[in-house]
């Protein structure tokens, strides 16, 4: 069953698009991730599924609820992480729980056996002011006060930016385990070695989505012989060549690398190391890898372009 519908959803700041009549669905006990950068639309769409802006076009659903007439409900049945730390900066940790347990008529005992596994890397600091924590500890505490009534439906909009990579890595493990919890989660981030942690994902750029599918099949869908290539010369250099090159399909930076597609079928290391020596070049490493969703989403996007 899907507990979240959304069917054709637009949405405008004046003469920007937000989202230009996008759809998709998401399932119980699923972790869906929207994957793009920033100006993609996915924090316009959590705010609608929210209930705290209003769409211009299309129809959405939450919990079967209508979230511009059923706001009250779906607002006490949803956890919501915004982007930015939103709690109470000059209240500690535990005056912020007990805050917002009391808006939602419980307290943090009876929540205790949701929240305890991050509650507890926070509780030594229950009188700290929340302000004063890190940026992992401000994350944990939010995330808290999101779970401390039992939500059906958790929405995190980017939770991992800025945050150091122990931290991200520690939040995705506590993600995974609400699933025993039978929690829907939707989650945002900018961040494309994230999708791979998700159920299904959905791929935004400027306000539409390129693909919905599980990370596996995103990955795997790239459609072309990928090469990592690397030379002595640099990238900016490797990368004039390469787009001189007659059969170039696509190249782009990937780290210290490039990642190269050839219009050609075959495998063309060997022509392609030929032609770069007689460009000048030296130490020249190719190299056939398997795609990654980074990979598929720069090629969706190109293609969104042209």
């Amino acid at each position: 069953m899907a507990v979240i519908e959304v069917k054709n959803l637009r949405k405008s700041y004046g003469e920007v698009k937000a989202l230009k009549g996008i759809s998709f669905d998401v399932k119980q006990n699923e972790i869906f991730g929207l994957i793009g950068p920033d100006g993609a639309g996915k924090s316009t769409l959590i705010r609608i599924l929210n209930s705290l802006i209003l769409s211009d076009e299309g129809h959405v659903s939450v919990m079967g609820k209508d979230p511009n007439k059923q706001y009250q409900y779906i607002r006490n049945h949803i956890g919501y992480m915004p982007g930015r730390f939103s709690l109470y900066e000059d209240l500690s940790v535990k005056e912020n729980l007990e805050f917002f347990a009391t808006i939602f008529g419980t307290t943090i005992k009876k929540s205790y056996n949701l929240i305890k596994d991050i509650y507890q890397q926070i509780e030594p600091f229950n009188d700290r002011k929340a302000g004063a924590l890190s940026g992992g500890m401000k994350q944990k505490l939010a995330l808290c006060s999101a779970l401390i009534h039992y939500p059906k439906v958790l929405f995190l909009d980017e939770p991992t930016t800025g945050v150091d990579p122990v931290s991200r890595k520690e939040f995705w493990q506590i993600i995974k385990g609400l699933h025993q919890h039978n929690i829907t989660i939707i989650v945002s981030t900018p961040y494309m070695d994230e999708a791979d942690l998700c159920d299904r994902v959905a791929l935004m750029n400027d306000g539409e989505i390129l693909r919905i599918d599980t990370p596996q099949n995103v990955a795997s869908s790239l459609g072309k012989t990928l090469y990592a290539l690397e030379t002595n010369e640099g990238n900016y250099k490797l990368i004039k060549a390469l787009r001189e090159y007659p059969y170039m399909d696509s190249v782009f930076p990937f780290g210290e690398k490039l990642h190269y597609t050839d219009q050609r079928e075959n495998d063309i290391s060997s022509e392609l190391n030929s032609y770069l020596k007689d460009k000048g070049f030296s130490k020249i490493s190719i190299e056939r890898i398997a795609s990654n969703t980074e990979d598929v989403f720069i090629r969706l996007m190109n293609n969104q372009k042209q």
